[in-house]
């Protein structure tokens, strides 16, 4: 059974940084596409950044510089690492997997993964 437990969340000044993790169970890290999502309330879930089996990295541009997705094959953790943090981050932050490949429009679409975790909140205040 594939599950993801996020944490790390909190709440920061702006400017300030958080890491967020993702701990995996039930499969490989390394052989599924990973992505961090958020979700504000009032709005669509929006993909942040994505990892594919490659190690390549894609990233929303309102993070673009700010933000670092990475994993660690041997934890089996996604980490998100998040600088220079602004109010319009503030959001329920949710780790997502699945094993299909993806083109380069799916990669931050919440509708290409199967698998979510229950989420982490970030509050950045100004």
């Amino acid at each position: 059974r594939v599950q993801l437990v996020e944490s790390g969340g909190g709440s920061v000044q702006a400017g300030g940084s958080l890491r967020l993790y993702c701990v995996v169970y039930g499969y490989g890290i390394s052989w599924y596409w990973m992505g961090w999502f958020r979700q504000a309330p009032g709005k669509e879930r929006e993909g942040v950044a994505a990892l594919d089996t490659n190690g390549s990295t894609t990233y929303a541009d309102s993070v673009k510089g700010r933000f670092t997705i990475s994993k660690d094959m041997g934890k089996n953790i996604l980490y998100l690492q998040m600088n220079s943090l602004k109010p319009e981050d503030t959001a329920m932050y949710y780790c997502a997997a699945d094993p299909n490949r993806k083109t380069s429009i799916q990669v931050l679409g919440a509708g290409s993964y199967n698998y979510w975790g229950q989420g982490t909140q970030v509050t950045v205040s100004s």
